[in-house]
């Protein structure tokens, strides 16, 4: 058996999925925050391009990928399939395990399948510059990485307790040309509000998204790109999934389980959803979700409508959600600080076509350090927790069961991370109980009698 499955250009998926064509039951609306109605196509026109407005609302289940987007995927895709055979023998488990490793993209994660699908999109349609957030830095060095194959000028609003532990990703991000903003910031009204109010805000995606958002319809030569959450990113993700497919059959495998951390919920996504089809027909696969405890959106949060960002400036969304202003802890799986999730994700959790565990971080980093000492690769703390998820389901599982998780990026700017790790010096955090609670009383009420 080949220890990772390996295909060509040429075998790379020329179309998206979109699992919208094969729910049960419709997705809920995005929701106007003014009129409290579902919003229309042309209500998003001063964010994003028309292009991607269309693959939101869009319930075609193949959605072509444009030459030029398959012209810069092809600098790293496809990505390969890992069997993780020292892992299995570390772990003493009857199951096999494999890894689809996205790591391997110029910056070191999934999220250029979006970024570059969205760069060329507003390039496409005449836009000069794009702004955007970033947690851990992944999804900003993407984004950058991406305007930068399209001649687009890109700047970053990076959370602030990010900014400072993970000044390397940072750093990748300037090598592309992108500007950097640490959030909260003073280049905003209201960055400047949080600041006035909390000099020492670490940030969030929440302010960080609604920085971005401010700075975007402030000018008319710039739109605003979102790296999770919403339909049409889940979509670009579905390449990971299609491309499992070719791989597992090369392999002669069906997957029993499928793993992927959560954040915003796009990894996990683009990782799964094209295995949804078979779900439905009756297959027997499980999909696991996986967060932080200090953010435990899926596992704690409620089920309603809430605004993406902090300012309350986004449409609303119907997601499992710790309430809009819920700042998390700071800790280092920067990514999955996200108060809330995929609308996609929470209908098929609600729904229970998913499952969600949550972990501490000190946890996550022991099977972490326990999979580079075996595997060889460092994984990136948000990987980490679905590294986790990975071992608690093969230490019970049954002879010849297949786990396979998504390998969502490394960890090579993360090493501050780790040292604290090392050191001793890392802290789990408890579920915020009481901070979240009162995040919860400020939801918008929505009546969904439409």
């Amino acid at each position: 058996m080949d220890s990772k499955i390996l295909l060509s250009e040429k075998e790379m998926p020329q179309e998206w999925y979109n699992v919208l064509s094969d729910l049960q039951k419709p997705l809920p609306p995005i929701v106007h925050p003014g009129t409290k109605q579902p919003i229309k196509p042309e209500d998003l026109i001063p964010l994003f391009p028309m292009a991607l407005i269309k693959q939101e609302f869009s319930t075609e289940r193949w959605i072509e990928i444009p030459d030029p987007v398959i012209d810069v995927y092809r600098l790293y895709r496809p990505t390969p399939l890992r069997r993780a055979k020292n892992f299995e023998k570390a772990l003493k488990t009857k199951a096999r395990i494999y890894f689809k490793d996205e790591s391997v993209s110029p910056p070191g994660s999934h999220k250029p399948n979006t970024a570059i699908a969205q760069a060329y999109y507003n390039k496409a349609e005449g836009v000069k510059r794009i702004t955007t957030e970033t947690g851990a830095g992944q999804w900003g060095s993407a984004l950058a990485f991406s305007c930068k194959m399209f001649g687009i000028e890109c700047v970053i609003y990076m959370v602030k307790v990010s900014y400072n532990q993970k000044p390397y990703r940072r750093l990748m991000a300037q090598t592309w040309g992108a500007t950097m903003y640490a959030s909260p910031s003073e280049q905003t009204n209201f960055g400047r509000r949080v600041l006035k109010d909390d000099p020492d805000c670490p940030g969030s995606l929440g302010i960080a998204i609604s920085e971005a958002i401010e700075d975007a319809v402030g000018r008319e030569d710039t739109k605003y790109a979102l790296g999770s959450v919403l339909n049409h990113v889940l979509l670009h993700q579905t390449i990971v999934g299609l491309e499992v497919q070719k791989q597992l059959k090369i392999a002669g495998e069906k997957p029993d389980i499928m793993i992927g951390c959560v954040g915003g919920g796009s990894n996990f996504a683009g990782f799964f959803l094209p295995f949804m089809p078979e779900k439905l027909k009756g297959a027997d696969i499980r999909f696991i979700a996986v967060e932080p405890k200090a953010c435990p959106t899926l596992t704690k949060g409620l089920y309603k409508y809430d605004f993406g960002d902090t300012a309350c400036t986004t449409p609303l969304l119907k997601m499992f959600t710790l309430g809009h202003s819920f700042i998390p802890p700071g800790i280092h799986a920067g990514g999955l600080r996200y108060h809330g999730v995929a609308p996609i994700i929470a209908h098929l959790l609600d729904n229970k076509w998913i499952e969600a565990v949550s972990y501490h971080q000190k946890e996550c980093f022991e099977s972490a350090v326990l999979f580079a000492q075996t595997e060889g690769f460092l994984p990136a703390p948000e990987t980490a927790h679905a590294i986790r998820a990975v071992v608690e389901e093969a230490k019970r599982a049954e002879e010849g069961k297949v786990i396979v998780y998504n390998h969502s990026g490394h960890g090579h700017f993360d090493m501050a991370a780790y040292q604290a790790y090392f050191e001793g010096k890392l802290e789990d955090y408890d579920y915020p109980e009481e901070k979240i609670r009162a995040a919860l009383t400020e939801l918008p009420e929505i009546d969904e009698r439409w």
